[in-house]
């Protein structure tokens, strides 16, 4: 095993003890979005929910974790905890909890979604099927985008997409998958093939949010809702761009998605700092006092290393490779709590600066994507969450979203 390896196959060690640690400490109360210097507590009350419950956008994360962790260790107290989220989020979208958002692909790709191509289980399979047709309801047209946050009628969010919602296409994609229904995932190639040609600006850096006209679909112009300015580049925004654009790709077979998630990850390296995790906007450099985002880190991370299979064995490839494994080493080694005094697993991210929100605390979604960083890098063939299960061949292509699909084959009860 090499030196980086071993590295990262003992982090990914001492996540799954903190993640085994939390699921019996927690039972079915859900953390809050951040942790407080390295502790996560329960939930806050809100969208009519008690303390712990399912509400907001990132309870799916603690639920991914879940399962990579029995993945890893195949503990059966992991699996209970991961399917009693999997039973909360069936209720959650029978009863409509808290599902006026884009982010149903955070929340029902890494539980239900996950949970029926781990387990077969068939409710799950209709849970994540309602979850993408909700997601449907938010298609605005005749942009043909998803519109981002808030209800539908709401004037100032109508219209409204954001760099995020690349991670979330991948629900509708599996949907067509497994439903044989090409309307899904019609509606994720529109939606990405937009974003696309809007949201990445000429010099290869990002908006965070783009807004489009409802009445006859002309783009308007993009802006930002957590960068530190309309024209900078916020950082875990570029981050989605490298791994949404190259999950787009794997699913759909687009080439223009990959040429996309390149331009967002050439970007992204250019500006890195000499530690390899970038402050939480682009716009800062070495030297600067701001601080950084390990979340945005480790996203890129995910999104490098599945770059780097897409782009192949050359040089290119060899050069996203190494990125992302020398950005899982950094994040292991310097941004780690000391074991026994904390309950998150990455510390030092950014949640919303200029609210001030989340500011160099640990957040789920970095916790989430720091372990499957670890998982991807140390597990040869392990298959991300995002994409289609085993059997599976991409939905639908833009010129023929007719084409019949194979349903994807689940992997037996583990």
């Amino acid at each position: 095993m090499t030196g980086s390896r071993a590295v990262l196959s003992a982090a990914l060690d001492r996540a799954a003890a903190t993640i085994g640690a939390n699921a019996a400490a927690f039972g079915p109360l859900f953390p809050d979005d951040c942790a407080i210097d390295g502790v996560y507590r329960p939930r806050p009350p809100g969208a009519g929910q008690p303390t712990g419950g399912n509400h907001g956008w990132t309870t799916g994360f603690r639920t991914g974790l879940l399962w990579l962790a029995f993945q890893r260790a195949a503990q059966p107290d992991l699996r209970r905890a991961a399917q009693r989220d999997v039973a909360s989020f069936s209720r959650r979208i029978d009863q409509r909890i808290d599902t006026d958002t884009h982010d149903l692909g955070f929340l029902y790709s890494l539980s239900c979604v996950t949970a029926w191509q781990l387990t077969g289980d068939a409710a799950a399979r209709r849970a994540g099927l309602r979850a993408a047709d909700a997601l449907l309801e938010r298609v605005i047209e005749p942009a043909g985008v998803i519109q981002a946050w808030g209800d539908l009628s709401d004037p100032g969010q109508r219209g409204r997409t954001i760099i995020d919602s690349l991670m979330n296409t991948p629900l509708l994609w599996w949907a067509s998958a497994v439903s044989g229904r090409p309307h899904y995932a019609a509606a994720a190639w529109r939606h990405v093939a937009q974003l696309r040609d809007h949201i990445i600006r000429p010099d290869n850096t990002t908006f965070h949010t783009f807004w489009w006209r409802t009445d006859d679909g002309r783009p308007l112009g993009g802006t930002t809702q957590q960068g530190f300015s309309d024209a900078s580049c916020w950082a875990r925004g570029q981050a989605w761009g490298i791994y949404g654009f190259t999950l787009n790709h794997v699913l759909s077979g687009d080439p223009s998605f990959l040429r996309a998630a390149r331009r967002c990850a050439d970007h992204y390296l250019d500006r890195l700092p000499a530690d390899g995790v970038p402050y939480w906007d682009l716009v800062f450099a070495d030297g600067c006092d701001q601080p950084r985002d390990t979340s945005a880190a480790a996203i890129a991370a995910c999104g490098l290393a599945e770059l780097a299979a897409r782009v192949g064995p050359g040089d290119e490839g060899r050069r996203y490779r190494r990125a992302a494994e020398a950005t899982a080493v950094a994040l292991a080694r310097h941004h780690t709590p000391v074991p026994g005094r904390a309950n998150a697993l990455l510390l030092h991210g950014v949640y919303d600066w200029p609210k001030g929100v989340g500011v160099d605390q640990a957040n789920l979604w970095g916790d989430y994507f720091y372990s499957e960083a670890l998982t991807r890098l140390t597990a040869p063939g392990w298959t991300p969450y995002w994409l289609l299960g085993p059997g599976a061949t991409p939905a639908a292509s833009p010129a023929d979203t007719g084409r019949p699909v194979r349903q994807p084959v689940p992997g037996g009860d583990l």
